[in-house]
């Protein structure tokens, strides 16, 4: 009888412990799903620090790199990369952008669509300047060259 009682009471801690453990990691999940949704979609707004190559720079203030969503621009050290650094320079260099996170790519590099403080697209202007391509597989057409 004290036996029974015993493994009764022992069974329902066991069923109470495996549902607050099931609603911890369904909070668990919750939590980084909503982190991960809330850091993609977060916006920056610094000025520029340095520009890396034609698709790539920082900003004050920011650890982490900046990739130019929808751009792709030979890098320093391939035919036009120099062209696409300068042009990228001259564009956005001592400016104040504001730039959408979208993405982290595999270089841990935040992926954001940036703008100049007149609202101009970043991406955009190095695509019509000729200095760097739309980067389609990403853009998926988004500026109308693929």
């Amino acid at each position: 009888m004290i036996g029974r009682f015993l493994i009764h009471r022992f069974t329902r801690l066991l069923r109470r412990a495996a549902i607050l453990l099931m609603a911890l990691a369904i909070a668990a999940a919750f939590m980084t799903k909503t982190e991960a949704q809330a850091q993609q979609s977060s916006a920056l707004e610094a000025r520029v620090s340095k520009i890396l190559d034609g698709d790539t720079f920082t900003l004050s203030g920011e650890s982490r790199r900046i990739r130019v969503w929808g751009l792709d621009a030979p890098e320093w050290d391939q035919q036009g990369g120099s062209n696409a650094t300068a042009t990228l320079r001259s564009l956005i260099s001592g400016q104040t952008l504001r730039c959408n996170v979208l993405d982290i790519d595999r270089y841990g590099r935040l992926v954001g669509q940036c703008f100049l403080p007149d609202g101009r697209d970043i991406a955009a202007e190095m695509i019509r300047s000729g200095a760097a391509t739309e980067y389609c597989r990403y853009s998926r057409g988004f500026y109308g060259t693929c």
